[in-house]
């Protein structure tokens, strides 16, 4: 248990897949007795999700992608300068660690911390690392892998597989109940999931399959996110959507088969609630990485992995109807999907992160 002066920096930023995972072992650190403040980018989801719980600190930050451009100098100028502000946070604070959950905001964070001789726990949940864990991860204490097969790409880490930590309201002793919105018992129901981002091309393949699916009796719930301007170009006494839904736990536990990206949050998620899935990475994802998550379940069968440059309305169309018709295969799909979660890995990842700052 850790002493009431002991604090720690946690540095997440962006997207749920870095988020939810960083907030979920930050609330096992808390009963921990560890003192927790965040580290962040303005106008990103942390500003919306972490002040409730955590004191936020931010610092102006983009990532580097793909080959150098104009504005890469900029970019460069802006990293030295956030992080040197983490270090003087770091230092001022008497902050005893950093644990991150990866993306460009851990750059900062793992390189201050290093400066000052801070132990950092680095969490890195995609099968594929991304570049700032492939670069940092030797720079870190320790590197605590969501999936095993990241392993190979980072030779010189000392890693640990912990699995990823998910929200509390997915680990209830009981699965939660859908109250709302109201499906009727024993029908179908077909969940339509694009992460925190949404996603558009899908959510269009969606709305053109999805009249084949309510004339088979399924009904739909989609979440569409905020960035689809043909959000309500379907009207269906069986179709239900939002930008988003805040109970996604007892929607997933209810559904009989997924549709989304690939984003180690939501694959996740599918695990811990064993929900059949048909998964579309997203194509323009940092290294394809979704691609590699995906093969992850479609390799073991918990999971059709669908290429979106070959995806059609009609072929999305047929695979459901098709696995709709087939409980067998969907009851595999539900058990080979269980078989990957790891229902503590937000106390397996708290008690590394309490291992590494007591030694």
């Amino acid at each position: 248990m850790a002493q009431a002066s002991t604090k720690l920096l946690v540095a997440a930023s962006g997207t749920g897949g870095h988020l939810f995972p960083a907030l979920a072992t930050a609330e096992e650190l808390r009963q921990m007795h560890y003192s927790l403040e965040w580290l962040g980018v303005p106008d990103r989801l942390e500003t919306t999700l972490v002040p409730a719980h955590f004191p936020l600190h931010t610092v102006d930050m983009a990532g580097l992608q793909g080959r150098p451009r104009l504005n890469t100098v900029k970019l460069l100028s802006q990293f030295s300068q956030a992080t040197l502000k983490v270090r003087r946070l770091l230092k001022q604070g008497y902050f005893s660690g950093v644990l991150t959950t990866g993306g460009y905001i851990a750059a900062p964070a793992i390189l201050a911390a290093r400066s000052l001789g801070l132990p950092t726990i680095l969490h890195e949940s995609n099968a594929l690392p991304g570049k700032v864990t492939r670069w940092l991860s030797p720079w870190c204490t320790t590197v605590a892998l969501g999936f095993g097969a990241a392993q190979a790409y980072l030779p010189k880490a000392r890693a640990v597989v912990v699995g990823t930590p998910v929200r509390a309201d997915f680990l209830t002793p009981e699965p939660p109940i859908l109250v709302e919105p109201a499906i009727p018992n024993g029908v179908p129901l077909i969940l339509v999931v694009g992460g925190s981002q949404g996603a558009v091309a899908v959510n269009q393949l969606v709305r053109a399959a999805a009249p084949a699916w309510f004339e088979a009796g399924a009904w739909v719930v989609h979440q569409t996110g905020n960035n689809d301007p043909d959000a309500d170009g379907l009207n269906h006494p069986q179709y239900i959507h939002q930008p988003f839904f805040d109970n996604m736990a007892a929607l997933l536990y209810r559904a009989d088969l997924a549709i989304g990206r690939s984003g180690s949050g939501t694959l996740t998620e599918l695990a811990v609630t064993q929900t059949p899935s048909l998964l579309v990475p997203y194509p323009f994802a940092a290294d394809d990485h979704q691609t590699f998550n995906a093969r992850i379940f479609s390799d073991v069968g918990a999971a059709l992995l669908l290429p979106q440059s070959t995806l059609r309305a009609e072929g999305l169309q047929d695979q459901v109807l098709e696995l709709l018709n087939q409980p067998e295969r969907l009851a595999q799909m539900k058990a080979a999907a269980g078989r990957l979660a790891t229902q503590d890995s937000a106390k397996r990842l708290a008690s590394l992160v309490q291992k590494i700052i007591e030694e």
